[in-house]
């Protein structure tokens, strides 16, 4: 018996970085933004923020949820995805 659930099932997460200079991220649903000092990239693990020096992207494919990157990376920082109501003053007033 099919369930519609398994519609839902989110893509697996990978994140493979080699010598601090290429990057591999697997289950990317978007890109927010990118410049060459910043990339922030939506996953379902949160929200992942890469910064370095010379960043650019060599591919992304939505569809299957691949990035790849390059450039001298310096961190990988996750964040949990927030919904977007509210924002600051509605957590500060709560």
């Amino acid at each position: 018996m099919a369930d519609n659930k398994t519609a839902a099932v989110s893509m697996p997460h990978h994140v493979i970085l080699e010598d601090r200079r290429a990057l591999t991220v697997s289950g990317v649903s978007d890109v927010d933004s990118f410049d060459e000092m910043t990339v922030i990239i939506y996953t379902d693990m949160g929200e992942l923020t890469v910064k370095g020096e010379g960043l650019h992207i060599n591919r992304l494919n939505i569809e299957t949820g691949e990035l790849t990157l390059e450039g001298q990376v310096q961190s990988l920082t996750y964040t949990e995805i927030q919904s977007r109501s509210g924002g600051f003053f509605g957590r500060l007033f709560k």
